[in-house]
Formats: structure tokens, sequence, C-alpha cells
């Protein structure tokens, strides 16, 4: 057994990785160095390249770790769901609140800025897009789900695209107003339409920028 399989190995690696966690949330990818790492852990800065081969490997290790954190957050909320009929108005802020997130103010904003610069940063590297590949996929069945939950049904592809729908929104408001962001979980309604009975999500989105007020939570 080599050193890396051992408990010790194993808590010294989980330490890294989640050190490279927070650095990339918190400042991007370019925060993610390792002296920083090693910093941040509380670990000799050789332990970066004992437990991983590279820079890239760390980093890849630290945006699966996120992921797998997101969509285990998104799946405890959902399987608090009770399972009952919801209205068109109701379920749409349900998914709005899961998708964009229900907090407001600063920390949403540094939270959505730090989700989409990984997706961005994630587009250029292989081995990352093939980890958030598997991220949307989780997101689609929770969000899936969560339709079900409320008493309707949709086909899958149509909550990928109501998902992407909502991430490209979202990425425009962090362009056009970051100071307006907290008015968007407020402002943002996916418009569902239900067609002989069951829910289909047609891949429309209206945001809102109210003058005043604030954001519904």
């Amino acid at each position: 057994m080599t050193a890396a399989v051992t408990p010790k190995g194993e808590r010294r690696r989980y330490a890294l990785v989640s050190a490279a966690a927070e650095l990339l949330c918190e400042g991007g990818f370019e925060a993610v160095r390792h002296r920083a790492v090693a910093r941040r852990a509380g670990l000799p800065l050789a332990s970066t390249t004992y437990y991983f081969s590279s820079l890239d490997d760390l980093i890849a290790s630290a945006v699966a770790h996120i992921g797998m954190l997101e969509v285990a957050q998104l799946r405890a909320e959902v399987a608090t769901l009770s399972r009952r009929r919801r209205g068109p108005e109701t379920t749409a802020d349900l998914l709005v609140d899961l998708l964009v997130g229900s907090e407001s103010g600063p920390r949403l904003t540094e939270q959505l800025i730090s989700r989409y610069e990984r997706y961005i940063a994630c587009a250029r590297q292989p081995a990352l897009r093939d980890i958030q590949r598997r991220n949307l996929h989780h997101r689609v069945d929770a969000i899936a789900e969560v339709i079900e939950r409320s008493g309707r049904s949709v086909r899958l592809e149509l909550v990928s695209a109501l998902i992407c729908t909502v991430d490209g929104a979202v990425v425009s408001a962090l362009v056009a107003a970051v100071s307006a962001l907290p008015a968007l979980a407020s402002g943002l309604r996916i418009t569902p339409t239900v067609l002989r009975g069951p829910l289909r999500v047609r891949a429309f989105v209206e945001v809102r920028w109210p003058r005043t007020g604030s954001p519904r939570r």
C-alpha cells in the first residue's frame, strides 16, 4: 500500500483538494497554486506534488469536489420537498431558487461568479469538460425530480434546455449589471406552459429588473 492510499494519505489528499476548492471558489483558477494550496491545507509544499501528478491534476480534483458538493446540496434540498400538486408560478419560483440560489446580496453574486468562471474555464480543458457534463446530468435529474414532485412531468431534454437557458440568463445578468444581481432571483421567471396535462417547459426566461424593492427572500 502506497502512502497516497493509506488512511493518513487519504486525509492529506482530501485536505489538499478541499483547500484547492476553497481557493478556486474565492479567487478563480489563478488562485490555485501549489504554495497557496499547501498553506491553506496546513501541509508541506512537497505534499502537493506527492499526491498529485501536476497542478492540472489538483485543479481537476478541486473542480470535481466542488461539483460533488453542489450536487449533494441540490439533492438535499430536493429531498425536503413534499409531493403535492403545485401551480405553474409556484413551480417556476421553486426552480429558480434551486437553479440560481435563494440567498441574496454579495454572497449570491460571488457564488454565481465563481460557478460560471468554472464553467467557462472548463470549456477549454477536455478533462474538466467531462466533469462539468456529469454535473449537468446530475442537475437535470434533480430538477426533473422537482417537477415530478410538483405533480407534473417533463422530458429530460427540455429540462437540460431549461437549465442552459437559465445559466445563460444569469451570465448575461452578471455581465450587464452585477450590482443588480440580487434582484435576479426575484425578477427571473421561467414561463411554463401546460399542454395536455404534463408540464412542458418551453425554454423562455424573462429577466425583469425591479426599480425598487428587495429580493423575494
